[in-house]
């Protein structure tokens, strides 16, 4: 507990003191850098402090148990037990390393009642790229190379293109422009480009660029016969509750509705409005995941139960994508970055 105390006290001290000087005086590769080495530092210290306690307490519970317990299993529990301390930070560089190891999942939608002319349309969505020190300009293009190469009817984008203003706004917008679909390119906007203050601008060069970014807003898609309502909000904050007022407005009685809405906790309130599906990301799938009999087990449990993947509620649903970036540390543990292409169809 020593070592966890001093460790937290020092990352406080640097991180409060001395990191303001340090971004001011070196690169964006600082600003980002330096907090995310002191973190790591510190969970690695929080990490070992938990394993040598199981080290020291291992012993004695085997000995209570069974007081004639060989020396040499003991010294055998007793390395091993030490051996799990770097285990911190073995999982850690595991995590940086494949960090931006894309993964494409395929998920098919249903949706009862379907008009026939939107069966089989797929939905490309991209979120939470935080374009900057942690996902280069780079990787932005790879991602936009494999969404092109996934036949998109419709693309979406939601949210958190960026993470401050610090970072490549313009710079991302132009890659994201080159992404193909029938039915074009559109998006919402994130946490993070409210905290920027950079909705406005993010959504007019985003025109510019022919990306439209909904915000309170709707818009009629045809394909043959069939309309596809899309509506699209700004962040909805879980500190500012009610979520998604006045966006019944939004909705088309007798038409196809789909909601881009970065925070996937409206959800309940999106389907109560009459919208058959909601798009979101925001959770980045916890970016650091442990599943356990199923469950997932990472810390935006704390704060949803809507933390990756396909919920269903009835005949509504909602798919919260795991995010391509990283936000804070560039790990990823049990969630991998993702691009998802999405098959609306009327029937399993």
């Amino acid at each position: 507990m020593v070592a966890i105390l001093v460790a937290f006290l020092l990352q406080l001290s640097l991180h409060e003191y001395w990191f303001p000087s340090i971004s001011a005086a070196f690169s964006n590769q600082a600003y980002y850098w330096v907090p995310a080495i002191m973190y790591l530092w510190f969970y690695s210290i929080i990490g070992a402090e938990v394993f040598l306690s199981l080290r020291d307490r291992i012993p004695a519970l085997q000995s209570q148990a069974d007081a004639t317990i060989h020396s040499g299993r003991r010294e055998f529990l007793r390395t091993s037990s030490t051996a799990l301390c770097a285990l911190p930070v073995v999982a850690t560089t595991f995590g940086m390393i494949t960090r931006n190891d894309f993964a494409v999942q395929e998920r098919r939608l249903v949706i009862p009642n379907l008009p026939e002319d939107l069966q089989g349309l797929r939905i490309v969505q991209l979120s939470d790229l935080h374009a900057g020190a942690f996902f280069d300009l780079r990787m932005v293009e790879r991602a936009v190379d494999m969404a092109n190469g996934l036949r998109s009817d419709l693309t979406v984008i939601t949210g958190d293109l960026i993470t401050t203003d610090r970072d490549p706004l313009e710079g991302c917008i132009d890659r994201l422009a080159r992404l193909k679909a029938t039915a074009g390119v559109w998006g919402c906007h994130g946490n993070h480009e409210e905290f920027s203050h950079l909705e406005g601008h993010a959504s007019e060069y985003g025109a510019k660029r022919g990306i439209r970014f909904l915000r309170h807003e709707a818009a009629t898609l045809r394909f043959g016969n069939a309309k596809l309502n899309l509506a699209g909000v700004d962040y909805q904050s879980f500190r500012r509750k009610p979520y998604l007022v006045r966006a019944e407005k939004l909705v088309a009685p007798g038409e196809f509705n789909l909601l881009l809405s970065h925070n996937p906790d409206v959800f309940p309130v999106a389907a109560a409005k009459g919208f058959d599906v909601v798009l979101s990301g925001h959770t980045h799938g916890g970016q650091i995941n442990l599943e356990i009999l199923h469950q997932d087990l990472n810390v935006i449990r704390f704060f949803t139960r809507y933390s990756k993947g396909l919920y269903s509620e009835g005949s509504h649903s909602v798919y919260v994508n795991s995010g391509l970036g990283t936000i804070g540390i560039p790990v990823r543990l049990g969630a991998p970055p993702e691009i998802t292409v999405l098959t609306l169809c009327a029937t399993a």
